[in-house]
């Protein structure tokens, strides 16, 4: 199974977390990183999305074809995008698109960190694999979107 978490782009300043728009630069970042994803996913992917609006707007860069979750909106735990993910025992590859600190949570989780979090940039991804028939997690790739704005 492979488990890519992307954070959402770049977003307005907003009272109201879940109507945050993305800014000029986050909808560049999101384009940068779902030509990425494009080049490098295969056809067949499950894409879970938090319902915040700046997510949504990061996801559609990539896709409209994705599932809208409330357990993933901001605040979620490290359990509610493990469990909708169906990690670790999905078949095929699952693409989050969400929010810090839960993906930094989940990464550092995975990578048997002794942090409760890890940083994750906006519209970075962290791609990570499990080997079929073992408990073995490999980190596959971290890229943001200012190192795939210069490369593509």
């Amino acid at each position: 199974m492979d488990l890519i978490l992307w954070r959402h782009a770049e977003a307005e300043d907003s009272l109201n977390d879940l109507s945050r728009k993305l800014t000029e630069k986050g909808h560049r970042q999101a384009k940068s990183s779902a030509e990425f994803l494009r080049k490098n996913l295969p056809v067949n992917i499950e894409i879970l999305v938090s319902p915040a609006i700046r997510t949504q707007q990061t996801a559609k860069a990539f896709s409209s074809n994705f599932k809208t979750m409330d357990s993933l909106s901001p605040g979620a735990s490290v359990s509610d995008l493990l469990q909708a993910a169906h990690w670790p025992d999905a078949n095929g590859t699952v693409l989050i698109v969400g929010h810090q600190p839960t993906l930094g949570a989940v990464a550092a989780l995975l990578l048997g960190c002794e942090h409760e979090s890890l940083r994750i940039k906006k519209s970075s991804l962290w791609w990570f694999t499990k080997k079929e028939g073992s408990n073995e997690i490999s980190l596959k790739l971290v890229i943001s979107p200012d190192l795939l704005a210069n490369s593509l």
